[in-house]
């Protein structure tokens, strides 16, 4: 079994397996998005109700990240890829089954919860990727997590139409086992960096985010973005069902594909980033989320302008999140996973505001109110970034 030690280097097939897994096991928070509709017809239950089933797997995800992330520095990733995939494709299963919304919403936060595999994976390539190439390699490996995202959507919403809604968590659940089989088989071992009790490292958790304003910065600005990302598609299944197109999950599914064009254009993201710097690529981010949503406003009942608005988020969410993780990471590189952990549980947090907010905007005003709403999180990081600027808190806008 392979051993990897810090700034030593990862091999490309490791590298490989941790982009396509992170995809795999992210793609369980997804799934639900096109299938709205169905299961709201199906179980008889308001916009509003369906909608929560999407801000509770987010929710879940974001305790799991806060809860289990941390423990990657003193527990054996193997032993927490057996649990966490387990109970993954047992959430799945329990979804496939429900019959009301309070089973969803359970199952849907113990899924939200299982299903932080690949922000194991994304420090992974940061810590032990050679100096040089540790932007890249992260970068390679959240363009594998945000494909999952766009792909989940994808494959849900033709599996939705075609076979069920049900048999749509079914096949997620095979494939978590089908993933920890591969994990199993294929993880490395790696130096843990913690010893002493849960309650400690969970004590140094938040003194790091105590102690550290820029992680508090870095961990903000990407919460915002992805919130933005979010509203594009929390609502998506609503909209393409109303008029002007009248269609059906599979279309969303087919919009989906489009949303992987935008995780590949931003998969070199990563490399950029030590040349252009964090608080630019923040900038472009924020600016390319705002096109993104004038397009998904002023061309919002053409297929044309949801497109260009789905492509340009994710683009600009990428930007945002590739480069200000890198920097997060790079603040306390003996402590990855605890500060990963307040990365990633502030940028879902993020996320199921805007999901949330996003549900507000469509029950009061439609589409239009879901795009205001997009707007106003687009803005946030680049007000954060100006904020930065006019503080002199920028290190010469490139990671330390």
């Amino acid at each position: 079994m392979i051993r990897l030690t810090p700034d030593n280097g990862i091999p490309r097939h490791i590298l490989l397996m941790m982009a396509i897994m992170a995809g795999f096991t992210v793609a369980n928070l997804y799934y639900n998005q096109p299938l709205l509709d169905l299961i709201c017809k199906d179980i008889g239950i308001s916009h509003v109700e369906v909608n929560f089933i999407t801000v509770i797997t987010q929710i879940g995800y974001a305790l799991g990240l806060l809860f289990i992330v941390p423990l990657a520095d003193m527990v054996s990733l193997r032993h927490i890829a057996i649990v966490c995939m387990s109970a993954a494709a047992v959430s799945a299963t329990a979804i496939g089954f429900a019959e009301n919304v309070w089973m969803l919403w359970v199952a849907s936060l113990t899924l939200g919860f299982s299903s932080i595999m690949p922000q194991l994976f994304i420090p992974m390539s940061a810590l032990y990727s050679r100096p040089e190439n540790k932007s890249r390699n992260m970068g390679y490996v959240a363009s594998g997590l945000v494909t999952g995202i766009v792909s989940a959507r994808a494959v849900s919403g033709y599996i939705g139409e075609w076979f069920g809604w049900r048999e749509m968590f079914f096949f997620a659940a095979a494939l978590m086992l089908a993933c920890l089989i591969v994990t199993l088989c294929m993880m490395p071992q790696v130096t843990l960096s913690f010893s002493g009790t849960y309650r400690q490292l969970m004590h140094t958790v938040v003194s790091i985010f105590v102690l550290h304003p820029r992680i508090r910065l870095y961990s903000l600005r990407p919460a915002m973005s992805f919130a933005s990302m979010m509203c594009i598609w929390s609502c998506m299944a609503f909209h393409l069902a109303g008029a002007p197109f009248h269609a059906r999950s599979d279309m969303v599914g087919a919009l989906a594909f489009f949303g992987i064009i935008g995780a590949i254009a931003a998969s070199g993201v990563g490399k950029f980033v030590p040349k252009v710097g964090i608080l630019r690529m923040s900038v472009i981010g924020g600016c390319l989320q705002l096109l993104a949503w004038a397009s998904a406003w002023l061309l919002g009942s053409t297929y044309i302008g949801l497109i260009m608005g789905i492509i340009l988020a994710d683009i600009g969410a990428q930007c945002l999140q590739v480069s200000n993780q890198s920097g997060s990471l790079q603040q306390l590189p003996q402590a990855t996973n605890r500060v990963n952990t307040i990365f990633m549980t502030t940028l879902f947090i993020g996320g199921s505001l805007g999901t949330f907010c996003s549900g507000l905007g469509w029950s009061m005003l439609g589409w239009d109110g879901v795009c205001l709403v997009g707007v106003l999180f687009a803005i946030a990081p680049l007000l954060l970034s100006a904020c930065e600027k006019n503080d002199n808190v920028n290190d010469n806008l490139k990671p330390e």
